[in-house]
């Protein structure tokens, strides 16, 4: 039995390791080889033609200052969000709106967010006529900053209060008792634990700015980054993809810095044996401080959005501001329009069900099996990589591996590309979530005469069911919110919500681009809503 149940494991193996070699290694090896193909043969002209332009080389200037200064704002912003929570008497219920508002730009894609700056900052934005003058230059480093930060700060919060949940908080009661001042504790029990994720949010945080297109693609103005660069050489008005393959291949740099940075943060982190709770003392001066700072900062953040609901309910914005649903109903009445909400669903839901396979199928094979640690090493590899590879490589390295062929222009085409894409998160869920089962269910049900397959469905699949809903709903959101990746391989049958925003941007349609941002919102709100509601029944009920 136990043979059996191996050889299924194995199956499963093989077909995880199959699924990344033909759409993550053939595709990323085939961008690299496109990067050296000259007309004559084999060559380094084009990594000489674009390091040598000054063009790329201000490009690549700009995109480092902007991403190092926006994860460092990012990083200090999370940090006083997750210290209000973990580290104060601040009310339960305000807590909780922190922790709930702190993520909500999760839920919207990024091109989105250039646009609600532009109608919130600009001359005539909303923000702008309240406060009767225009607080700051929308367009270049000040738009990317504010954009990047809104990004990466919901990334860098879940990072940082995550990691404060397993500080253990009595170290602070023998400091006090030691005699170390506010600052010495300070430093001593809640920074010094926190170092190694502190600098992995900064890294976590500068990887995603260096890497989006989305927020340069509405706000960069004349201020180039690598990734537009990037979308101009392989999808500008005269494409060339060997230069394209090259600022691809230059944009993975940063990736395997980070993976070899993470890799070297993880020996910073601090474990402790035994988490212990403390009732923290009263001080109403921290209490008050950290409670307003959260809040001005979630007000700033969400103060952005509110234009999203604004304009779509105004007749012309700013000129005609009475209230009207014609741009909704115009949007929900017409067919082009609305017929990409229904792919972005499609897409979503099927992006959803084959990740979840996949991640199970991964998880199982590396925390349910006797397979050997390098086998084992392999898949947690594969997660490692595809949490650091840029969404545009990805997308790049697709495009030019699956033209010409039956997946060109499928929707399934973008459904791999997002489990592909989205795999390293939910992966490493599942496996922390079956690791903590007992590992003697199989061996039990077996010597009970059910075989491997039975076992997995009747008796770990039910002890898994949050985690499969987390994973389903992650890759959901996911799937409807990004555009890096998808921009270049969605074609016009095969359109989602997000591409077809950066085809409105050109025709100027803001209306249309909101009430479409809208319907991603309240969609992922719902789906989300539902599923944690399931989740917390199912919780109820072990």
């Amino acid at each position: 039995m136990i043979r059996r149940k191996e050889r299924e494991i194995k199956v499963i193996y093989v077909i995880v390791l199959a699924l990344f070699a033909a759409f993550l290694a053939i595709p990323v090896v085939r961008l690299l080889i496109e990067s050296f193909v000259e007309e004559a043969g084999v060559g380094l002209s084009y990594y000489t033609e674009v390091l040598t332009e000054r063009g790329f080389m201000k490009a690549l200037t700009n995109s480092i200052a902007v991403s190092f200064a926006s994860a460092l704002i990012s990083t200090v912003l999370a940090f006083i969000l997750a210290y209000s929570i973990q580290y104060t008497n601040l009310n339960r219920k305000y807590k909780s709106v922190i922790r709930t508002l702190a993520v909500l730009p999760m839920l919207l894609p990024t091109i989105t967010y250039g646009f609600a700056i532009i109608y919130s900052f600009g001359k005539q934005g909303l923000l702008t006529r309240l406060f009767g003058v225009q607080l700051f230059d929308i367009y270049g480093f000040n738009g990317l900053l504010f954009g990047y930060v809104i990004y990466t700060l919901p990334i860098s919060f879940m990072l940082i209060h995550n990691t404060m949940g397993f500080i253990d908080k009595k170290f602070m009661v023998v400091s006090r008792v030691m005699g170390d001042s506010n600052m010495a504790t300070f430093l001593q029990t809640v920074l010094r634990p926190l170092l190694g994720t502190l600098a992995a949010s900064m890294v976590q945080c500068f990887f995603l700015c260096f890497t989006d297109y989305g927020i340069p693609a509405s706000v960069g103005g004349e201020y180039d980054v690598v990734a537009t660069v990037l979308y101009n050489e392989m999808l500008g008005s005269i494409p060339n993809f060997n230069r394209g393959a090259v600022v691809a291949v230059m944009m993975l740099i940063p990736s395997v810095i980070s993976i070899l940075l993470l890799h070297y943060l993880e020996r910073y982190n601090v474990r402790y044996n035994k988490i212990s709770t403390i009732e923290f003392r009263r001080n109403r001066v921290r209490d008050g401080v950290f409670g307003t700072l959260s809040g001005l900062i979630l007000l700033v953040m969400l103060s952005i959005f509110a234009v999203i609901f604004v304009v779509p309910l105004v007749q012309e914005w700013p000129y005609q501001t009475s209230f009207t649903l014609e741009h909704i109903q115009s949007v929900l009445q017409d067919n082009s329009l609305f017929g990409v909400y229904e792919n972005s669903i499609f897409v979503a839901v099927a992006t959803a069900i084959l990740g979840l396979l996949v991640t199970y199928g991964a998880a199982l094979a590396s925390a349910r099996s006797s397979l050997g640690g390098k086998l084992k090493a392999v898949i947690d590899s594969i997660a490692f990589v595809t949490n650091t590879i840029p969404g545009m490589v990805i997308g790049i390295a697709f495009m030019l591996i699956f033209t010409g062929t039956p997946l060109q222009n499928t929707f399934w085409l973008i459904i791999l590309c997002n489990v592909v894409h989205f795999f390293s998160t939910p992966y490493l869920m599942m496996k922390n979530s079956l690791s903590k089962l007992n590992n003697s269910w199989e061996t039990t049900a077996s010597l009970m005469g059910d075989n491997w397959i039975k076992t997995i469905v009747r008796i770990v699949t039910p002890n898994m069911t949050s985690t499969i809903l987390e994973v389903f709903s992650y890759y959901f959101v996911n799937a409807m919110v990004t555009v890096s990746a998808v921009i270049f391989i969605a074609g016009a049958r095969t359109m989602v919500i997000t591409t077809k925003i950066k085809e409105l941007q050109y025709y100027t349609k803001f209306n249309e681009v909101f009430v479409l941002s809208l319907l991603i919102l309240f969609t992922n709100l719902i789906v989300k809503g539902v599923l944690s509601l399931i989740i917390r029944k199912t919780e109820r009920k072990k």
